[in-house]
């Protein structure tokens, strides 16, 4: 178990949380006829749009300066009611989607009753200027664009193990299992699945401070779902507001305030296969400052044979106003992983082994076996290859990743905010992932500065963004054989890359209300972007002298992406939006050094890869009972970049397919299905279906002597599952002594999807079923008030399944013809199996 340095607190006071109103017992008042007595001192209200409509479902949180003292939601006639209430000064948060948050102030004195009136406005992009905000203004969710969250309550009450375990509800988004069992490579509508490690084509954020790279990749190795509050998903091409590697939309993380912890957790989960989480949070706040502090060490050793981890993450993010119109806010994030890393398998070598049992070390049963297993040179450099496993070769990854950022924001007028902050981001990586490790060093930075002003334009209520930015990444990696002897013993160099990735550019949004409920809202972006490397490849020819051939690559590109969209508010339960948005992500400098053949060569004809989408939703809100999303989505892809693997021990390499199209469907519900008899009952589920084409691609296949070309034209887009559907019956005991418990049970459904080009493999589909429990109990029973339980048994038919598996490319046998599928299903490189049936607990402490 880790060992945390103890707390040294002056001042730990857990806020006294009193119950929030029972929308239940309303209801059931409403059908006896009698009125429920209030209490002398209490605070009621209404809460209505501009035209004077009720707010069905508007969140209201009641604050004062020890943190939130209670919580309601408004019902049919937009009425709430917060009761026994202390005498004191109080702030009155209002939420709701697709309103900007409403704040007042009010003074509660014993003895009396206060009943007010609340209007709330359409929402724009907007930025609360309170201390307590803590989102960057560039990574608001913007509107018009289709979006969602995932609350903490969503996930709190679970193991969270990865971010997996978080997303799974939010309709759009899709996930493999990346490169170790930490990594996990996320998808916002298909748009990185080709590539089966980190998140690509999607930038990522945690409280408004980047952490995706120059170069476009992130990674969620360093993120612990325990930390966070929620999670902000925005879909579809927005490189108009997020610049570069933007075609799939955003991601933006936020850390648990200090106000939200208030005092000290510590939490330990453990489960099957060795698995322990033991992590402290600490946080405190108010009005002036924010300052929370997150550290967890998780370590495993999973099914699969050679898949154990350790990792230990911080998380740090302080805000302070220096002034009613200056504040400041940091973040600190550190990441150290240390992972052993399984093999990658073939479909028939999954078939029989899929956690591939005894294959530690290499023998002549490996290949009747099912085995994964190595090659590589006897003396590192050339001559005789050996087979070796997993174990035996040292496959592992040893990365560090350190994150340092600071914002300054400043009111300049009461309408006009001007922001600026840095980032410093340094990636380690030491990755012996297979016969060749990579090993480097990646430090970057990016500096961005916005001014948001909310006023008049042309006469019309408007919202402005303009800013610019600039980010620059350093790269200095090394790639090595390796060789028998243990421990990841690497032998000759086989390349090196020195160079650096540059970006900058600028972004202009404008929302402007066209009519009360109509909001039109414009956006473009321009960004010039620099690739200059040299990548010096190693030979060592047997009998000969080692030779040295540098391959350079200096390409610069520039890129403009503009949007617009329009969002109609008909009333406070409807939702509607339809937008055309436009992404690209330019190559790589380390794509540019690979050739198809999986060798080192130059590939420097690589292109940016543009994306143009149309997109149009709805959201209906009937209150807090019954929430529906759905959408369309229609994008047309110019030089797609593609990544595929052409086979065991070559490097993978990047293709442009000239044109593709990805279209699909998405759609969410959340149902309190009996708000009187049941209330604790809880309907939730998300599907998408992502079906992608190439639509003019003819694939150039060369075995040996063989070549031949195939048209592609109609096929499907290896690695997209065209069906993702996630479902959950939740019931949480809302009343009475067993208050508190709870629990849901869970299914994942995953369609079978194709691994190859020409479409003659497929990875099979599955479906899951998880079982999850807790005992959350509210304020006010006691010492138990100050712990939580959970329980979860995951996979409960333990079902064997893939939870990842890279792309495969076709190949040509002795006549020059295209390889079918048995040949294909011997390929090796693609398939990691998923976790079996497991069981996981857990218990946090507050003090």
């Amino acid at each position: 178990m880790l060992s945390f340095a103890r707390p040294y607190v002056l001042a730990a006071v857990l806020p006294a949380l009193t119950i929030t109103i029972s929308i239940r017992a309303q209801e059931r008042a409403e059908l006896t006829g009698q009125n429920e007595r209030q209490s002398l001192t209490a605070l009621s209200g209404s809460v209505i749009d501009s035209g004077n409509a009720a707010i069905v479902g508007a969140q209201i949180e009641l604050r004062s300066a020890q943190g939130t003292q209670q919580r309601a939601t408004t019902d049919q006639q937009g009425h709430f009611a917060l009761r026994q209430l202390s005498s004191g000064s109080y702030e009155i948060v209002i939420t709701h989607e697709g309103f900007q948050e409403t704040r007042q102030r009010v003074t509660i004195v014993a003895g009396t009753s206060v009943a007010l009136t609340f209007k709330m406005l359409v929402s724009t992009l907007t930025q609360s200027v309170t201390v307590e905000a803590q989102a960057g203004l560039a990574t608001e969710t913007p509107v018009s664009q289709t979006q969602a969250q995932v609350s903490r309550e969503d996930f709190k009450n679970s193991p969270a193990t990865t971010i997996a375990d978080v997303i799974s509800l939010v309709p759009g988004v899709t996930f493999v299992q990346g490169n170790g069992p930490r990594d996990v490579a996320v998808s916002v509508r298909g748009s990185s699945t080709r590539q089966t490690y980190g998140v690509r084509n999607v930038q990522v954020f945690e409280d408004g401070f980047p952490v995706t790279q120059p170069d476009g990749l992130a990674r969620t190795d360093l993120t612990d779902p325990h930390a966070y509050s929620s999670i902000d998903v925005v879909e579809g091409p927005s490189s108009a507001l997020y610049g570069n590697y933007a075609s799939g939309g955003a991601i933006n993380f936020h850390t648990r305030s200090g106000s939200e912890i208030q005092g000290v957790e510590i939490g330990a989960d453990f489960g099957s296969f060795g698995y322990y989480n033991d992590y402290i949070a600490y946080g405190v706040g108010n009005e002036r400052y924010q300052l929370s502090a997150f550290v967890s060490n998780v370590r495993a050793d999973q099914a699969t044979v050679n898949n154990q981890y350790n990792t230990v993450t911080a998380n740090i993010l302080a805000t302070f106003a220096a002034t009613p119109r200056d504040r400041m806010t940091f973040k600190f994030i550190n990441n150290d992983l240390d992972t052993n890393l399984s093999i990658r398998l073939s479909l028939a070598q999954y078939r029989l082994n899929p956690y591939q049992l005894d294959c530690q070390t290499y023998s002549a049963a490996f290949a009747t076996n099912g085995c994964g297993s190595v090659s590589v040179y006897a003396n590192g450099y050339n001559g005789t290859r050996v087979s070796l496993g997993a174990a035996q070769a040292g496959l592992n990854r040893h990365d560090r990743r350190t994150i340092v950022g600071a914002r300054y924001e400043h009111d300049l007028t009461a309408n006009t905010t001007w922001q600026t902050q840095f980032v410093w981001d340094n990636r380690d990586a030491n990755q012996p992932t297979s016969a060749s490790a990579y090993r480097g060093t990646l430090p970057s930075f990016n500096v961005a500065s916005n001014v948001l002003r909310h006023g008049l334009t042309a006469g019309r209520q408007s919202t402005t963004l303009a800013g610019g930015f600039f980010n620059y990444e350093n790269i200095n990696s090394q790639s090595s054989n390796l060789m028998p002897g243990g421990g990841a013993t690497l032998g000759g160099a086989t390349q090196t890359v020195v160079g650096s990735h540059l970006n900058t550019g600028f972004h202009l949004r404008e929302e402007m209300a066209l009519a009360e409920r109509w909001t039109l809202v414009a956006g473009l972006g321009a960004e010039y972007t620099s690739l200059s490397a040299i990548a010096n490849n190693f030979t060592y020819p047997v009998g000969g002298t080692p030779t040295i051939s540098p391959v350079p690559a200096n390409r610069t590109f520039f890129n403009v992406a503009p949007e617009v969209g329009v969002q109609f508010h008909p009333d406070h339960v409807w939702r509607i939006h339809a937008r055309l948005g436009m992404g690209y992500g330019t190559p790589q400098a380390t794509q540019l050094f690979t050739n198809a053949q999986g060798q080192f060569g130059n590939n420097t004809t690589l292109k940016t890869q543009r994306n143009i989408g149309v997109d149009g939703g709805a959201d209906w809100s009937l209150s807090s009972r019954l929430q529906l999303s759905a959408a369309l989505f229609y994008e047309w892809f110019h030089n797609e970049q593609v990544t595929q693997s052409p086979g065991v021990n070559l490097q993978s390499f990047t293709f442009n397919a000239p044109a593709s199209a990805h279209r699909g469907v998405q759609a969410s519900v959340d149902w309190h299905p009996m708000p009187v008899a049941l209330s604790g009952l809880r309907l939730r589920a998300s599907y998408t279906y992502d079906n992608q084409i190439y639509t003019n691609y003819t694939e150039q296949i060369t075995t040996g002597s063989f070549s031949n070309s195939f048209s592609r034209n109609g096929n499907r887009i290896p690695g997209v599952q065209p069906h993702f559907l996630n479902g959950r019956i939740v019931y949480d005991q809302p009343h009475g002594k067993l208050r508190g418990f709870g629990g849901y049970l869970e299914t994942n459904w995953r369609d079978a999807y194709s691994l190859d080009n020409a479409n003659l493999l497929s990875a099979a589909g599955y479906t899951l079923l998880n079982l999850s429990t807790h005992y959350d109990p509210p304020a006010g029973h006691g010492a138990l008030s100050r712990l939580r339980f959970f329980f979860d048994m995951q996979n409960l038919a333990d079902k064997t399944y893939i939870a990842s598996a890279g792309n495969i490319t076709n190949s040509l046998n002795s006549m020059g013809q295209q390889n079918g599928a048995a040949v294909l299903a011997t390929t090796t490189g693609s398939i990691y199996a998923g976790t079996p049936r497991a069981s996981y607990g857990g218990v946090r402490v507050r003090f």
